[in-house]
């Protein structure tokens, strides 16, 4: 038994250095714009290099099919909102990681949908996903210290707080948090974010945890992703 879980740790650590590889190269290939889902499975795969990816993007999937099939003809971005909601938060009981929010689980796009909870970019990575499937035009918002989503057209924009169950805001609402906190407000922070720094923002959270949890080995993994995506 010890021969073969020591074999299975070497396949591991050297199945975990094809992925970091793989990963890089990735990122280093690629600009501003590129699939976002990739990119985190990509990422996610350095940690855990033995998920089934492809598991979990049909859990997707279904979960997509799900808000489709609740959808009624003709229905505006309330009707909208309100279903991705009602499935994600209501069905499935996504919900943000209050009690232990600096867990590096809360990080790990597989991690949070077996969980179920994760912090405020996580859990809008997943309503990205979700909301894109379904042909929703959603997009991520980087606003400082709390990642959310903003369904946009024409005729209306709704700002959805995905830690917060899909609490709906205004840009009002966006501002006064901003002008309330002590970074301030700036325009720019209500902008889309675009995949490369949603993935930088999302592997600078994990890198934060780790170094102030002095684990070195991780966070110089991390930092070396930053360097890279931060060109």
């Amino acid at each position: 038994p010890a021969i073969r879980r020591r074999v299975r740790e070497l396949v591991g650590e050297r199945t975990a250095r094809r992925h970091d590889a793989e990963f890089l190269q990735f990122i280093l290939s690629h600009g501003e714009h590129f699939d976002l889902e990739e990119g985190i499975w990509r990422f996610t795969r350095t940690t855990y290099p033995e998920i089934n990816v492809e598991a979990f993007q049909a859990q997707l999937d279904e979960w997509s099919d799900r808000v489709r099939s609740q959808l009624p003809v003709g229905y505006g971005p309330g009707v909208a909102l309100d279903t991705l909601n009602d499935v994600l938060f209501e069905q499935l009981r996504f919900r943000g990681n209050e009690d232990d929010f600096f867990d590096p689980a809360n990080s790990y796009l597989n991690r949070v949908m077996d969980r179920r909870m994760g912090i405020p970019i996580s859990l809008s990575a997943v309503y990205l996903m979700v909301a894109r499937r379904v042909g929703m035009p959603v997009v991520g918002i980087g606003m400082p210290s709390h990642f959310l989503c903003r369904y946009q057209t024409a005729v209306a924009e709704v700002y959805v707080d995905p830690f917060h169950r899909g609490r709906f805001l205004t840009r009002l609402d966006c501002r006064k948090r901003l002008l309330e906190s002590a970074i301030g407000y700036d325009e720019r922070h209500l902008a889309p974010l675009s995949s490369r720094r949603t993935l930088q923002r999302m592997i600078a959270n994990l890198h934060l945890i780790h170094k102030e949890r002095r684990q070195r080995e991780e966070s110089e993994r991390l930092q070396r992703y930053l360097i890279a995506l931060s060109r």
